[in-house]
């Protein structure tokens, strides 16, 4: 450790209550990596802070002095947004954590950063109302995080991406300068939305201390249906029909193409198969409403009329909580990749939806033309016209060809007219490919902002522009 090095750490400690700061080689080799799988990085030191004030002490000393600092929540971000570099600050929001309030009227609740999303829905449950942002990583990754991906999930049809739940923010730039805009108004025009930089920047930009959020009225009834269909155009027609018999109480729609549903069957013998035929498409559909006398005659109506028109071949109407964990369960069991392939190179991406099934067949087939052995599963949120594709390739074992697979796919996303990141954020893993997705006009705009806001560069620097 050089003298410099020493002295901006002291100053560091002395800035800071006792136990804040962490030394690089004293601090748990968790806050050295996320999920993304990028190989881990002691930092300088993690800075652990429990008030604004902190993070603004942290920034501020950090701009001073030229070192990088890297913001981080619950750590189970794929794309690598909040890896660490060497000789950086972590700055870890975990013990900035809790519910300050649950405003009623305003049907708002106001977090801390680091609270876990599972905390804020239960806070939200716990007041009568509903917090409709949710992940399969709701245990563990924090709100802030969530707004500084913008994360999706698995209600985005209904509610949007965590964008569309975010009333105000409360902020610290890369001078330490903290902005407080916690607004809880839907109407609110006076001059710029700060808070949209923020949402979505990962961290360059800015560090999300606390979240003013919308709270929705709890849905009474929630039916759910696990239906087989033939076919892509099939898959396009039961979304048609749902849309317009179920209307905005059409929460979920996720498919999963046979490459998926079988082999996370076979792999995974725990999960009860609810249809003994193979080789068809599968769709979960989820309503929810506030009508319990008629909304689950409506829903089955709905399915009734698909049957009849021919649209469905199959469906299954969940009658129990048990029955619909059954459902999803094969859908949320991605968790088990390791357990079922080993090694594999995961895409969130982006398309129409109305030319998702062409590219599925395309990718696939060249895919397999370069590597005639290679496992591609394909599922998603493709109502939001969200593609999840996962590649494993079982002759390359632990040495996956990850960049020459994520060059034939990206590229196939980008001539397709899509986006090579729909939920997971951009990072250092997709940042070589953002100009499949984003024009020169645009990057530019980026990266002047960036310039604007942290003109050192010192605030998560490497990722995304």
């Amino acid at each position: 450790m050089t003298d410099t090095t020493a002295d901006f750490l002291g100053r560091l400690t002395a800035a800071l209550p006792s136990g804040t700061v962490v030394p690089g080689a004293e601090a748990p080799e968790r806050y050295w990596h996320d999920w993304s799988g990028l190989a881990p990085v002691r930092p300088l030191a993690v800075v652990l802070p429990r008030e604004t004030e902190h993070v603004a002490a942290t920034l501020r000393l950090c701009h001073e002095a030229g070192i990088a600092a890297v913001p981080q929540g619950g750590l189970t971000g794929l794309a690598g947004g909040a890896h660490p570099i060497a000789g950086c600050v972590v700055l870890n929001l975990e013990r900035m954590n809790g519910v300050e309030e649950v405003d009623p009227v305003m049907a708002t609740i106001t977090v801390k950063a680091g609270t876990p999303l599972a905390t804020v829905q239960a806070a939200a449950e716990e007041a009568g109302f509903a917090f409709m942002l949710d992940l399969g990583a709701r245990g563990s990754c924090a709100i802030g995080g969530n707004i500084s991906t913008n994360a999706g999930g698995n209600r985005v049809i209904r509610y949007g991406m965590a964008r569309e739940h975010v009333l105000g923010l409360e902020f610290v730039l890369a001078d330490g300068t903290v902005v407080r805009s916690l607004n809880k108004m839907l109407k609110n025009n006076a001059g710029y939305d700060l808070k949209q930089m923020l949402i979505g920047s990962e961290g360059t930009l800015g560090v999300i201390t606390r979240a003013v959020l919308r709270l929705q009225a709890k849905p009474t009834t929630v039916s759910t249906a696990l239906c087989r269909v033939a076919d892509y155009p099939a898959v396009l027609a039961l979304l048609t029909g749902a849309r317009k018999r179920l209307g905005p109480s059409l929460t979920a729609f996720e498919v999963m193409w046979p490459s998926f549903y079988e082999t996370m069957y076979g792999g995974l013998p725990q999960l009860r198969r609810p249809f003994g035929t193979a080789g068809d498409i599968h769709v979960i559909l989820e309503a929810s409403g506030f009508d319990p006398g008629r909304d689950a005659e409506r829903f089955e109506e709905c399915l009734a009329a698909l049957v009849e028109d021919g649209v469905l071949i199959d469906v299954i109407v969940a009658g129990s909580e048990r029955e619909t964990k059954e459902i999803w369960a094969v859908r949320e069991s991605v968790s088990e990749y390791g357990r079922v392939l080993g090694r594999i190179i995961a895409f969130d991406i982006g398309l129409p939806t109305t030319t998702i099934g062409d590219f599925v067949e395309r990718a696939i087939a060249a895919l397999t033309a370069r590597w005639p052995d290679v496992r591609a599963l394909t599922y998603g949120h493709i109502g939001d016209s969200n593609l999840h594709l996962v590649v494993n390739v079982p002759s390359a074992g632990q040495h996956q060809p990850e960049h020459e697979v994520d060059d034939l796919v990206y590229d196939m996303a980008g001539a397709a007219g899509g986006t090579i990141s729909a939920e997971h954020g951009i990072g250092t893993v997709k940042k070589p490919y953002l100009n499949r997705s984003r024009t020169p006009a645009e990057l530019a705009t980026m990266r002047r902002l960036k310039q604007a806001l942290d003109p050192k560069g010192i605030l998560n620097p490497g990722k995304v522009v």
